[in-house]
């Protein structure tokens, strides 16, 4: 592999005419890009060899400028409720303008793959400004086998350059920040941004775009497999586990955030994971906290003490603290990415209103009401001006990486439910006994003891009870849980008010279904909760 750091002809005109008089660093391995980094100012060791870089003013996804370029073949394709549109000619000068700005950087580039499905795979390379970016993105996707990169050639390109500042008036964009997408191309262009999250979602968006079409299902989820070949999915949105539950160490793990769902059954779009770190603790999450100790791994805006240890529990840059590894280094890690097809499939929320049951068995229709809506709720004091909890519903469980209509999404999923007969759940891992503020967050060990009884059978033969707000089946016992965990009413010092908080709910809910209503059938509108059961 060359890691010479001269110019290579790989990134020249087959790159999208992107050329520079700088050094193109192709392929770095993890010590080379080290060096890199820190020759370069970027970033800097922790003590036990983790790689540190700070991404200063952008701490997160800046979705608000994320556009997708419109065209013939986009037109109608592209759900433009949810994605910004840019017109061609904008995003002809803005690519130009990238390339002139590129033109006496030193580069550094990485040649890896979307997907561990050959029949479903997206080979991307990415270009980017920062040594720490190289390596994070070659975390975070799959890596091709030396031999390979000799005759690799790119479907995708993405260009991903921090100090460029984009021009609201000549490229057709909101703010200096610009994340475009071509979907016809397959070409990104992320600038103005240091949050190296932008490039991982930037393919999962792509690969968003391109499966439905042929028949697979892409997922914003974690997903595990156990000793005896059953398959679990893991829905959720950032904050609800879906990494935490996942690192099962009884139960290898497929990956963390992306797959798809294919005619052969499960597989990771990545090679790697990007954990939230911020009050990461070893007794809770000892696999994920072993990772930040580790040569090759990247850790991005932890805060570190005078001897260069991370203090997980320092939020000053940001509570969205993150390490980003090869998968791996998580010890049960799977080799291929792959297993078959799904026996269970969790849809994980962290309802601060304190309403919903831990856990509690779907329907297919039900299953699609839940997939289409998406909720979870944040709590007062992680966000400026959040006082107390707020529903957030995101379709989906990603909207952010939707391009396509959720009902497309939704059908596929659907389907392939029915096909393979996959039991669904809800598993709400927020507040119990009062929503935040008065009761307290749902003990990861009850969460941990539901899913394992949902996943080894044991729930088939429980007793259920209707939930008389969602209509879903909930648990009335199952051992080892005490049972008034399982009635969320029940722990609530003052039933008056959590009849009042599931009214509300109930409520949101409705109102955010509205937008869907006309694109599903009568069986998942009638899953919809009903106002006048939760009055009684």
């Amino acid at each position: 592999m060359n890691e010479t750091g001269m110019r290579n002809p790989a990134c020249g005109i087959d790159s999208n005419g992107l050329k520079t008089t700088g050094a193109v660093h192709y392929n770095f391995q993890p010590a080379a890009l080290y060096e890199e980094a820190i020759r370069r100012g970027e970033a800097k060791l922790t003590a036990d060899g983790a790689l540190v870089a700070e991404t200063g003013q952008h701490t997160g996804r800046s979705a608000k400028d994320k556009f997708v370029v419109r065209t013939a073949e986009t037109e109608d394709a592209v759900w433009w409720d949810n994605n910004k549109p840019m017109s061609s000619a904008h995003f002809e000068t803005l690519h130009a303008d990238f390339i002139a700005h590129a033109a006496d950087r030193d580069l550094f580039v990485q040649d890896l793959v979307g997907g561990a499905d050959p029949e479903n795979s997206l080979p991307v390379r990415v270009i980017t400004e920062y040594a720490w970016h190289s390596l994070f993105i070659r975390n975070l996707l799959l890596r091709p086998e030396v031999e390979a990169l000799a005759s690799f050639v790119p479907e995708m390109t993405i260009i991903d350059l921090p100090s460029f500042r984009a021009d609201p008036e000549r490229h057709g964009c909101r703010t200096e920040t610009i994340i475009a997408v071509d979907l016809t191309r397959n070409i990104v262009l992320i600038g103005g941004t240091s949050y190296a999250g932008e490039m991982k979602k930037s393919v999962f968006t792509a690969l968003n775009y391109i499966l439905p079409a042929k028949g697979v299902m892409p997922m914003h989820c974690s997903a595990n497999v156990g000793p005896d070949g059953d398959a679990a999915v893991f829905f959720g949105l950032s904050g609800t586990g879906k990494t935490t539950l996942s690192a099962d160490p009884s139960r290898t793990l497929i990956g963390d955030d992306e797959h798809g769902w294919g005619e052969t059954g499960l597989f990771n779009f990545e090679g790697g994971c990007y954990a939230k770190t911020i009050r990461l603790s070893e007794e809770a999450e000892p696999e994920i906290f072993a990772t930040t100790r580790r040569f090759g791994t990247v850790l991005e805006n932890v805060v570190l003490d005078e001897e260069r240890r991370p203090d997980f529990d320092d939020g000053r840059l940001t509570e969205n603290t993150r390490c980003a590894y090869p998968l791996h280094f998580i010890p049960n890690a799977s080799e291929t990415g792959r297993s078959g097809h799904p026996s269970n499939i969790i849809m994980l929320t962290a309802d601060a209103f304190g309403v919903l049951p831990p856990i509690a068995k779907l329907t297919p229709a039900q299953a699609m009401y839940h997939f289409l809506s998406g909720y979870t709720a944040k709590v007062a004091g992680t966000e400026k001006g959040v006082t107390e909890p707020e529903a957030t519903f995101s379709t989906c469980f990603g909207a952010p990486f939707m391009p396509r209509h959720p009902s497309e999404y939704g059908n596929l999923l659907r389907d392939l439910i029915a096909r393979h007969g996959v039991d669904c759940w809800l598993v709400n891992t927020g507040w119990t006994g009062g929503a935040y503020g008065v009761g307290n967050r749902m003990p990861i060990k009850v969460t941990r003891g539901l899913l394992n009884a949902a996943l080894s059978g044991e729930l088939n033969d429980a007793e259920f009870r209707t939930d008389p707000h969602f209509g879903f089946a909930v648990p009335v016992a199952v051992p080892g849980i005490e049972s008034n965990v399982l009635d969320p009413r029940s722990t609530w010092a003052d039933k008056a008010a959590y009849d009042a908080q599931a009214r509300r709910l109930v409520g949101m809910f409705i109102d955010n279904f509205e937008k869907f209503e006309t694109h599903v059938d009568a069986t998942v509108r009638e899953a919809a909760p009903q106002m006048a059961q939760a009055a009684e």
